[in-house]
């Protein structure tokens, strides 16, 4: 992975390099490379991976501490107060109303005979009630009175409160640990799809390639056929001026020349909207002037394969079969995070709480606050059975990719062994088109001979001719077939 990233940004300074160029000639891996650097789809992947790299990130953070920090102002319309209106007025006229009813007691005092009787035969008392009576205590009480009621009325207009808070998990049920694997296998699973998403890539840019190959190679088959037709006609009118020919034989000739300038015509359009879907591919103008190192259709075609691998090997380089092997831990792992609901959790927790007014002393117009710490713990004992059908969901989900990663093997082996055939019958084909090819050329080469001299007839003259290029055309497709077979042979091997 991390080899394809350095190769994918050097490779960044190809493309513009590809801009800068009037036409340039491309390998089949610059075309690679190209098109990986460039493909909207791997870049969508590169990024999942590094979205799964943060969740794997997030799962961890819950091994560690959370912290928070709150805070709040609150602005009350009126203050509380813990007396009633009737009650505090009373506390307010304390003074006032002790004084008058110790006017009013001495008076009773006075007014009875037999304690008067007293108070008068005794000079010192009387002359102590004539003392307090004119004592004045009203003042002093009703601002006791006044204080005490202004005491018990709160300031509560502006109440401010704060807290700073820490949770330590201590045990979770396993989640925890669970929920970190799952995150970690996630990362690895969208590798792993990343690298099918590249095989695809490859597999799709090959195929463009070899096919603008395959164009390329019968529009030059045509041009020959173009020129041998021309100079048969050229050849044929000589005949015909000598009376060595008939006028059937020229236009027989004709007819042929035609029809191979339209078959020019079309390969021509075929290359360029080829070129065009390449240059898509590779993320670059599609009217670029591009031309492929493997144009060349008389070029030697065989292809060694690597060596042939076992299907144990197979299934370990295929990232379809990781995908789904990882698919399978991580639904492990949520069988083990459904039944981490039924156990007890248990954490510790510390807070400090800061509070004004001062509820610590009085409610009194300052901060003050408080530690505390205790531990937290959690036992689910029932709600509907919802955590044991979690995991039961959990089990069928692994089993149900259980399923899916031995189709995949079978599959897999299938298409192997279809593809081995099918490469060794290309080579096969590719063999016979070369031993049909040579024939063909030494039959066109004697016909045209006799033809020139007049002892061949137009009509075998044209056979030979499309006898060769009907084997030119199949050596094309034979080459072209045994390249692509061994390109998706070598994806499915996970080469």
């Amino acid at each position: 992975m991390k080899t394809k990233t350095i190769v994918l940004t050097l490779l960044l300074s190809f493309s513009a390099w590809i801009d800068g160029a009037s036409q340039q000639v491309l390998t089949l891996q610059q075309c690679r490379d190209s098109a990986i650097a460039n493909n909207t789809g791997l870049k969508i992947a590169r990024q999942q991976i590094a979205v799964a790299g943060h969740d794997r990130k997030i799962a961890l953070s819950n091994y560690f501490p959370d912290i928070s920090v709150s805070g709040s102002w609150m602005y009350n319309s009126r203050d509380i107060n813990l007396l009633s209106q009737e009650t505090s007025e009373a506390l307010s006229g304390l003074g006032s109303s002790v004084q008058e009813s110790l006017k009013g007691g001495l008076g009773d005092m006075l007014s009875n005979p037999a304690l008067g009787q007293i108070i008068q035969n005794n000079p010192e008392l009387l002359q102590l009630i004539g003392s307090m009576s004119s004592i004045d205590i009203s003042a002093p009480l009703n601002a006791i009175g006044s204080e005490i009621s202004r005491s018990l009325e709160l300031d509560t207009q502006n109440i401010f409160l704060g807290a700073v808070s820490v949770k330590q998990p201590v045990f979770m049920g396993g989640k925890i640990v669970a929920a970190n694997k799952i995150a970690a296998l996630a990362e690895e699973l969208a590798e792993s799809r990343y690298e099918t998403e590249y095989d695809k890539v490859i597999t799709e840019t090959d195929n463009a390639y070899w096919q603008i190959v395959s164009i390329a190679g019968k529009k030059k088959l045509a041009q020959d056929y173009a020129d041998l037709l021309e100079q048969m006609l050229h050849d044929t009118e000589i005949l015909e001026a000598e009376g060595m020919a008939t006028q059937a034989d020229l236009l027989s000739v004709k007819v042929r020349a035609n029809e191979a300038g339209m078959m020019l015509t079309k390969a021509t359009n075929g290359l360029a909207l080829g070129k065009m879907l390449l240059c898509r591919l590779c993320g670059m103008d599609m009217d670029s002037d591009i031309e492929l190192a493997d144009e060349n259709p008389c070029g030697p075609f065989m292809q060694v394969s690597g060596p042939e691998k076992t299907f144990e090997d197979i299934f370990s380089s295929r990232p379809e079969i990781r995908s789904l092997e990882l698919a399978g831990e991580i639904y492990d792992r949520k069988v083990t995070v459904a039944r981490a609901d039924m156990l007890p959790q248990v954490a510790l927790t510390a807070n400090y709480l800061l509070s004004n007014p001062n509820v610590y002393h009085g409610f009194r117009n300052d901060f003050a606050g408080m530690f505390n710490v205790g531990i937290a713990v959690r036992i689910p004992i029932i709600h509907g059975c919802e955590s044991w059908q979690k995991v039961r969901k959990a089990r069928a989900e692994a089993v149900i990719t259980d399923y899916r990663l031995q189709d995949a093997r079978e599959q897999i082996t299938l298409q192997v062994t279809q593809l081995r055939k099918q490469e060794s019958e290309a080579r096969e084909k590719l063999d016979m088109a070369e031993s049909n090819l040579s024939s063909a050329e030494e039959n066109l080469r004697a016909a045209t001979a006799g033809y020139t001299e007049g002892i061949v007839p137009s009509g075998t003259v044209l056979a030979a001719q499309s006898a060769w290029m009907k084997a030119h055309s199949e050596y094309i497709d034979a080459g072209v077939e045994l390249r692509m077979t061994a390109g998706a042979l070598a994806a499915a091997e996970g080469r």
